[in-house]
């Protein structure tokens, strides 16, 4: 079959796609959190709601795809780290707000972990020695780990991966699926001491096919091409991430 013909969807539709589950998956999510921390399985949920909820974890692998396609395609890789810097800084802001009760005040957005993750690649790709650049990638992974930021490992290791092993795609597949296959077997193995329930079953299904899916829509849907309003659509995804956790700030305190 000529994969070429499945190669359907551009970058914005991509990302229009996961906004969407993102912003219902969030939004449930958020608003069904008590005044404990959150189990993350959400079991007194309908599960037309827990659904939506898994289904957001399409989101960060197609972000983490993106930042790498962003690293090769952008005109001043300087500007897109200093884009990517302020934005997380003003998400921290709503952020804070949301988890504070949670987490506490050591905790930061998914943002910084874009934001590592192309430096950890703009430092494999300078002129330094290998030893070097080697110790600055540990360094910028090590960062996220630090700051105790959201996919902290996992987001820089992927997008390190997807762009080291651009030109491989075997390579770059098993890169991919190690990551997830680590994330799913870490958030995993702590459900089985009480033994595994239906819901529990449940959520490492979606969790596989999320990530299953992701790289699906990244390797084989994506076409390369930018969208139609190419401009519109970079502002609006830097500026509605930060805003779709302000929203659950207020709607959680009208609600409360």
């Amino acid at each position: 079959m000529d994969r070429s013909k499945l190669r359907i969807i551009d970058r914005d539709m991509i990302k229009y796609i996961i906004v969407f589950f993102m912003f219902w998956g969030h939004l449930i999510a958020w608003l069904n959190i008590g005044d404990t921390p959150p189990d993350g399985l959400f079991a007194d949920c309908p599960l037309w709601q827990r659904l939506f909820i898994e289904l957001s974890l399409l989101t960060p692998p197609v972000m983490f795809f993106f930042v790498a396609d962003g690293f090769k395609y952008t005109r001043s890789r300087k500007k897109y780290a200093l884009r990517l810097l302020i934005f997380a800084v003003i998400t921290q802001i709503p952020f804070y707000l949301l988890w504070y009760p949670f987490y506490g005040w050591w905790q930061t957005n998914v943002m910084f972990a874009l934001f590592f993750g192309l430096l950890a690649l703009c430092a494999w790709y300078s002129g330094l020695k290998l030893w070097q650049r080697i110790l600055l990638v540990v360094l910028c992974v090590g960062a996220t780990l630090a700051i105790a930021s959201e996919w902290m490992f996992f987001g820089p290791a992927t997008i390190f991966g997807l762009q080291v092993f651009r030109e491989k795609p075997k390579a770059r597949l098993i890169w991919y699926a190690s990551v997830w296959t680590l994330y799913t077997l870490i958030t995993t193995i702590p459900m089985l001491k009480d033994g595994f329930s239906p819901i529990e079953a449940e959520v490492t299904l979606v969790h596989i096919f999320d990530f299953a899916f992701a790289y699906f829509l990244m390797t084989v849907l994506y076409n390369g091409k930018k969208g139609k309003f190419p401009n519109f659509s970079k502002w609006f995804f830097y500026i509605f991430y930060p805003s779709h956790i302000l929203l659950a700030v207020i709607l959680k305190a009208i609600l409360k």
